[in-house]
């Protein structure tokens, strides 16, 4: 593998391609499950991103999930239609609406991360032994690691 990077390992080389072709693609099998529903994978992300950052503007959402401002307006309008979602003014700014989700929203939410979760640990225990798990866990240290460094 080039990396053009003459510091790196060729094993650490080999190691960060494998995960990053992995997760790749374990993140669109858990995107594709049916656990959202009727919801589209650009819903699901915008209310993943608002149990996770709380209150946002739709302006504010567009930038955050690189889609143009009318893609998110109707994201916006599709969500509140199904109660997921409320808009209102922003006490700051009063010509401005927030987005703010709902109980049925962080619910909705709730339930497709747990089915998802539930999915990818039946499917690592029907193909991993404990040992193997286990150095799954360890794997999962070091690149959380990485990700807070």
């Amino acid at each position: 593998m080039d990396i053009r990077d003459d510091t790196v390992s060729e094993i650490a080389a080999q190691a960060a391609q494998d995960v990053w072709v992995v997760l790749s693609r374990l993140r669109r099998r858990l995107a594709a499950l049916d656990g959202a529903g009727d919801l589209s994978p650009a819903q699901s992300s915008v209310l993943v991103r608002l149990d996770r950052n709380g209150p946002a503007s739709a302006s504010e959402l567009a930038v955050a999930e690189q889609v143009r401002p009318q893609s998110m307006a109707k994201i916006v309008i599709a969500l509140e239609e199904a109660g997921l979602v409320v808009r209102h003014p922003d006490p700051l700014d009063g010509r401005r609406q927030v987005v703010t989700l709902t109980e049925l929203g962080r619910e909705r939410r709730l339930g497709d991360l747990r089915a998802r979760q539930a999915w990818l640990a039946r499917a690592m225990q029907e193909r991993g032994s404990e040992e193997r798990l286990r150095a799954v866990i360890t794997a999962m240290e070091l690149l959380d690691e990485v990700a807070h460094s």
